[in-house]
């Protein structure tokens, strides 16, 4: 089943995002319902990529459970049988999609951690020989491996590009406690999934967490580790100097850039073959990462 609109859904809409539908269930609780829709430099397409919405959730939850010896999540259960408020008859609608989640307070930043050199961080190191304001050393390629996973972080903008700050502007944001331990678990939870990923001969290349505060403790919230919010390369074929085979959206963005569109709403119309090559690459993370089948 495809899944665009979640309207049958009848509670208050917490927020409704380019892939994530999120309703109030009750005062403390939310339904995350993530649907197939997809889209590219900031434009929702039309057309929608078949099991998206089961693979983002389904690595979400499997890598919440994976890593939670180092920081508990906003998850209460991924079982729409035991879903409140009459929820578990739209099980056909939700299953593998949605999980529910305690209501949490959201700590605005945007935690990225690089541990290879790509995209904006690539595009900073040769402007700068930076990253973030982090100097690096000197002749790095594209791809290449860090000498260390970098913590950059950036402002969670609710409309248009996140902007990268630094790690003083943090702690100047929500605190040297806060920011320290945000720091801390962030890395943490990069060298733990990135050692696993490549014993499924996958490498983590970067990516991005939120996190929040649920009873005064930090957990971390939205989603985890997936290739939405990831960049995944294939270890078999890792070359530094040149852009990688991933396993992300880099297929849609490159099939795009290959077109005369300005980036902007409306999106163009993709092709049957970009549709399934795309959603073939969701369904290969999700099964060599979770080693299940979809």
């Amino acid at each position: 089943m495809l899944l665009k609109d979640t309207s049958f859904i009848d509670l208050p809409v917490f927020v409704k995002g380019k892939v994530r539908d999120v309703y109030e269930v009750g005062s403390d609780r939310l339904l995350m319902i993530v649907t197939d829709r997809i889209s590219a430099f900031d434009v929702v397409f039309n057309e929608l990529i078949p099991d998206k919405g089961r693979v983002l959730n389904g690595i979400s939850a499997f890598w919440f459970e994976y890593c939670k010896d180092i920081i508990g999540s906003h998850v209460i259960t991924t079982d729409v049988s035991e879903y409140p408020m009459g929820l578990s008859r739209f099980k056909a609608e939700l299953e593998g999609r949605s999980m529910l989640v305690h209501r949490v307070k959201m700590i605005p930043a945007e935690c990225i951690v690089r541990g290879y050199l790509e995209g904006s961080g690539l595009k900073d190191y040769r402007d700068t020989g930076e990253v973030s304001g982090i100097p690096l050393p000197k002749g790095l390629l594209q791809a290449d491996r860090l000498p260390e996973p970098l913590f950059t972080p950036s402002t969670k903008a609710s409309v248009g590009h996140d902007v990268n700050i630094s790690y003083d502007q943090v702690k100047a944001e929500i605190g040297e406690t806060f920011a320290a331990e945000l720091k801390e678990k962030t890395l943490a939870l990069y060298r733990k999934a990135a050692v696993y990923a490549e014993s499924r001969g996958i490498l983590l290349a970067d990516t991005k967490f939120e996190f929040g505060l649920l009873d005064g403790k930090m957990v971390i919230a939205d989603e985890m580790f997936t290739p939405d919010s990831s960049r995944f390369w294939e270890l078999a074929d890792y070359a530094p100097g040149r852009a990688q085979k991933s396993f992300d959206k880099q297929y849609l963005r490159e099939y795009l850039e290959t077109l005369d569109w300005d980036k902007q709403y409306p999106a163009p119309k993709l092709p049957e073959d970009v549709i399934v090559k795309t959603a073939a690459k969701y369904v290969e993370a999700y099964e060599r990462l979770t080693g299940k089948t979809l």
